[in-house]
């Protein structure tokens, strides 16, 4: 459709976004300055999203379950940390009509205040020892408010930044979005890793927990503005005018492309299972069953999330040279060689710091090169008008499929079984990939 056929204004344009598209200049937005935005705010996301993490295996079983012994209550509290992947695709959802009824500026600020209050709240709990099992009821509905927020925070820029970036280049573009996930994971962990190392336990489990929480509200409201400058852009409304990134109903989509969904939930599936077996899994093994203090051992994820980094940018490279779907197809290969060495030799045992740290680093080194090209994998196979819901929707069954459970079901499993079954559940991640892969024969690119 041509922008000069174009009659009227948008329907998901509100007179506010209208008027910030007058004010703003004509000039068409460069990827680069798109791709800023873009990673600041998954990195907003991802910060709330470990933060969260890590305090469910250093804080909540002690602060909201002490009444359970250890295992059982990092259990509990990983049943806790689930609730938002669950919540998160009722998230999208619902944030989908209200982007339809008042607009995308409307959509993204009220999700990202969620998401900020929702986290910055959690600061302000009591303990199971002053409220009872009110503090896990407010916690429980807080966790929700983050995964109903986190579906509503899909704003569309990562598909601009790969449609304005040049053509050869654009496994890079895609892959620049994925740079939130270990940024946001090194600044979660260095705070957590700061407070645990420099306080004794009593004030950490006081106090020292709640300020990483805090922090969450400022570093979203950054990350709000950063975003809506580029939602308002005369870039974006041209994308919209094309009908490319246009919220579409949920009902017609799922009857049209519900297979497509699915698939494309299941292409990610290996990478999203090692994400929380590199990420949260070691952090309370090391917590549960070793000597080794919890802040050294943060740090040490800190230098595998910059390996991360490095192979999230690395998987773009390589994308636009051997094709996405051959990356995709072969670091699942690669992700299921991992996992068969897991299972018959597992580096992350009793007090092994060397194979610890080997297992950290290989782990988010595949992270990276899997997770960089992840996202919206099979969108291509949507209707144009569908793509840009049918993207999130997919995100969110694949974090829900992949990830929501991991750390519980891993935790359960080799706390009673061994460490194999870290592999054994990675294993199956990539075996789900590679045959999703294969049901998809069509090219795979970004949105």
């Amino acid at each position: 459709m041509a922008m000069d056929n174009v009659q009227g204004p948008l329907p998901s344009s509100t007179p506010l976004e209208r008027d910030a598209r007058s004010a703003s200049t004509d000039h068409k937005v460069a990827p680069g300055e798109i791709a800023i935005g873009v990673v600041i705010g998954r990195a907003a996301e991802y910060f709330d999203f470990f933060v969260y993490a890590i305090a469910s295996v250093v804080v909540f079983p002690k602060v909201f379950f002490p009444f359970a012994e250890p295992l059982t209550a990092t259990l509990y509290s990983f049943a806790m940390f689930s609730l938002a992947f669950v919540a998160r695709p009722v998230g999208s959802v619902l944030f989908t009509v209200v982007d339809r009824r008042h607009g995308r500026g409307v959509k993204l600020g009220v999700a990202m205040l969620l998401l900020g209050f929702s986290t910055m709240a959690m600061s302000f709990l009591p303990g199971y020892a002053q409220i009872g099992a009110w503090s896990l009821y407010l916690l429980g509905l807080l966790r929700v408010g983050q995964g109903l927020a986190l579906g509503g925070a899909w704003d569309g820029l990562a598909s601009l930044l790969a449609l304005n970036a040049p053509v050869e280049r654009r496994g890079f573009y895609a892959a620049l979005p994925q740079l939130g996930a270990p940024v946001g994971f090194m600044l979660a962990a260095v705070l957590f890793a700061y407070f645990l190392l420099n306080l004794p336990e009593p004030a950490f489990l006081d106090w020292g927990w709640r300020y990483p929480f805090f922090c969450a509200f400022t570093i979203n409201v950054v990350a709000l503005f950063a975003r809506l400058r580029l939602v308002a852009t005369d870039e974006f409304a041209r994308l919209l005018e094309l009908r490319r990134l246009e919220p579409s109903p949920i009902i017609p989509l799922l009857r049209n492309h519900s297979r497509d969904l699915l698939v494309g939930a299941l292409i990610p599936l290996s990478s999203f299972a090692l994400f929380h077996l590199v990420t949260v899994f070691p952090i309370s093994w090391i917590t549960l069953f070793t000597q080794r203090s919890a802040g050294e051992f943060l740090m040490v994820q800190c230098s595998g999330a910059f390996i991360c980094a490095g192979a999230v940018l690395a998987s773009g490279l390589i994308a636009d040279q051997i094709g996405r779907r051959m990356l995709l197809l072969l670091s699942a290969g690669l992700i299921a060689v991992f996992a068969i060495g897991s299972i018959i030799a597992p580096l992350v045992i009793e007090e092994n710091a060397i194979g610890q740290t080997i297992y950290v680093n290989a782990g988010f080194l595949l992270l990276g090169l899997s997770y960089g090209q992840s996202s919206g994998a099979v969108t291509s196979r949507l209707e144009q008008r569908y793509r840009y819901t049918g993207a999130a929707l997919t995100n969110d069954l694949a974090w829900l499929l992949g990830a929501g459970f991991a750390p519980l079901v891993v935790l359960f499993l080799s706390a009673r079984y061994g460490l194999a079954c870290v592999g054994l559940y990675l294993l199956s991640g990539a075996v789900t990939t590679l045959l999703a892969l294969a049901s998809s024969r069509s090219e795979i690119r970004q949105v």
